[in-house]
């Protein structure tokens, strides 16, 4: 007598259920870990590009005489012309509050300061430009996470 399998048996399906339960329950928290860290990355390469777009500009503006530094602003000349850093980027960055994006909160100072939050995860980070030296730097603040999160956007 011939018997032939054609279906999975109940102890096989439970079996292979119970293997993909515990597989995905290692790999979920690893690729929320990655997602922060991609974020950060990003955060990280978009803050050098801006830094490096403010001393390009500022170094256009000392060959035509002008010692200043960008003004803030929106208007053509300005550092968020377009979008934000438009007036230092080729590309300017699209405003978002969205985890990964940038977006202005304000807080301008005579057209001297302005600040910006680079959203990881569900933090915002704090980030200013004054213009009366360049820098465009993290403001830590008192939140434990953001200021982990500054330190790594910064270094």
């Amino acid at each position: 007598m011939k018997t032939s399998k054609q279906a999975f048996t109940m102890i096989e399906l439970v079996f292979a259920i119970v293997v993909i339960g515990i597989l995905s329950a290692i790999a979920i928290p690893k690729f929320a870990a990655t997602r922060t860290d991609a974020q950060i990355s990003k955060g990280r390469a978009d803050v050098s590009s801006i830094r490096s777009g403010i001393m390009t500009e500022r170094q256009s503006r000392l060959i035509t005489g002008d010692s200043k530094f960008i003004k803030v602003g929106t208007d053509d000349g300005e550092l968020d012309h377009n979008a934000l850093f438009g007036g230092v980027l080729t590309y300017g960055i699209k405003d978002s509050a969205t985890a990964g994006h940038w977006t202005n909160t304000g807080g301008e100072d005579d057209e001297n300061t302005t600040t910006y939050d680079y959203q990881v995860a569900d933090t915002a980070v704090e980030f200013t430009y004054t213009r009366s030296d360049g820098i465009f730097t993290c403001v830590s603040g008192t939140d434990t996470q953001a200021k982990i999160y500054c330190a790594n956007l910064i270094n």
